[in-house]
């Protein structure tokens, strides 16, 4: 039965389940062996491949296609999880058009390049399929533990390639249910059929990783401790902040933080219950804003629109996303940045977006306004690092633009604590580049405490 909010027109049970099941489905059903093989045919398995130059974990791209194209697709998942071993969740949600995709031969050539993307995780799928363990041996132990504090992309990265070189990892995690933002954070139809729970389960399976869940760093969880407890600390804790709009009304029913709507998505067995505005606006330009407005669209919101306060090319998300968004009913209004939130009975009933223009680099407002009605607006206006989540460091460790800052080897300020993902100076919103930067600190991890 439809559920309906009095103060707004916010409701659950917009569709039917035939329609949510359809909605929701996978974006890039899997190839299957013919289609794979015919794919894998179109690569040139350039030398020196620029599709590599781009791959920000370095992953061996012509080799496991041709190791595809060959019917190996066992293969084809070793050659991708020796420099991924997230190469399935890469596979689904990597922008790869504006990574190795945009700067394949034949897309330079033709305007279509090798699908990469969906190669990589036909090959991975195929592994996990057969495969109830990655295919990595743990070396003797070493006696040295070390302290991984998030199991998000970057933390799981991390704990699998010390594992592998026999050190035992204490994995902790504030939430309940591992996985970060590949669990809570990414688009359902990205990701289905409970896929990033599974690879946890498959990064995990390499053994001498214990998993600490409901441990939060700032919390039930002390730096100091951590450091005089551990051989080494590595911090892959995102961020837990999120950018406020700084407007009167925020606190409203109705106003809402993107990420924590798209967690409720992702963790719910049953889409008809989330309630959902008939008109949406959304502010923000990057991935999430994408997501949470393509996801309430696909739940049944009618209008939905989002306010971006520059142009189009300069949004974060990528032009895919960009394409996936408008082909889904959403509109993009650029050069627009919020100016008030309209309320009645404590609920949200518009936003007020005043116009906005490029002067010599720097964004002004015009003063022309236009006003949208809303039953919801989401904030989708970045993260924040919590610094008061690394109290009781024992030392000051330095922070930059209010993240992390790190060397090339991923080491922060603090000798034995290392850190990556979004939580660094520097760091890119992206599964692999966590998964790189948990990568190479646990390689300089493993150098210091063998030392």
């Amino acid at each position: 039965m439809t559920q309906t909010n009095a103060a707004a027109d916010v409701a659950s049970g917009r569709l039917s389940d035939e329609e949510y099941a359809r909605n929701f489905s996978d974006l890039h059903p899997l190839l299957d062996q013919h289609e794979a093989t015919v794919e894998a045919d179109r690569c040139y398995f350039c030398y020196d491949a620029p599709c590599v130059q781009a791959c920000p974990t370095s992953i061996d791209i012509p080799q496991f296609i041709r190791q595809i194209s060959t019917g190996n697709p066992t293969g084809s998942a070793k050659t991708i999880f020796d420099q991924n071993i997230l190469g399935g969740m890469c596979a689904r949600v990597c922008p790869t058009e504006t990574l190795c995709e945009q700067v394949c031969v034949r897309e330079v050539a033709e305007g279509k390049p090798v699908k990469i993307g969906q190669l990589q995780r036909y090959a991975t799928d195929h592994y996990m399929a057969h495969h109830d363990t990655t295919p990595f041996a743990r070396k003797e132990p070493t006696g040295k533990k070390i302290a991984v504090v998030g199991a998000g992309p970057a933390g799981l990265a991390c704990a699998h390639a010390l594992a592998v070189e026999g050190h035992a990892v204490d994995l902790f995690d504030a939430r309940e249910k591992p996985g970060g933002l590949n669990e809570f954070g990414i688009a359902t139809y990205k990701t289905v059929d409970n896929f990033a729970a599974r690879e946890v389960e498959f990064v995990l399976s390499i053994g001498g990783i214990e998993l600490k869940t409901g441990m939060k760093l700032g919390d039930n969880l002390d730096l100091a401790e951590l450091r005089a407890s551990y051989d080494a600390v590595f911090l892959g804790i995102g961020l837990g902040g999120v950018n406020a709009l700084g407007l009167e009304n925020e606190q409203k029913d109705g106003v809402l933080n993107a990420v924590d709507f798209i967690a409720d998505l992702r963790q719910t067995g049953d889409y008809g219950s989330l309630p959902v505005g008939r008109r949406v606006v959304v502010i923000g330009g990057g991935m999430t804003a994408v997501d949470i407005a393509v996801q309430t669209r696909l739940l049944g919101a009618e209008d939905v629109t989002i306010a971006y306060r520059r142009g189009q090319d300069r949004m974060n998300a990528s032009e895919f996303e960009q394409h996936l968004a408008q082909t889904s009913g959403v509109k993009i209004m650029t050069w627009a940045q919020p100016k008030s939130l309209v309320a009645e009975n404590d609920h949200v009933t518009a936003i007020e977006l005043e116009r906005t223009r490029d002067e010599n680099g720097q964004l002004a407002g015009t003063g022309e306004t236009v006003t949208l009605a809303a039953d919801m607006v989401f904030k989708a206006v970045g993260q924040t690092l919590v610094p008061a989540d690394l109290n009781g460091s024992g030392a000051t460790i330095e922070l930059d633009r209010g993240r992390l800052v790190v060397d090339a080897d991923r080491r922060t300020s603090l000798p034995d604590v290392w850190a990556g993902g979004d939580c660094i100076l520097g760091g890119e919103d992206l599964t692999v580049a966590a998964v790189e930067d948990g990568k190479i600190a646990a390689a300089a991890i493993h150098r210091a405490i063998s030392a």
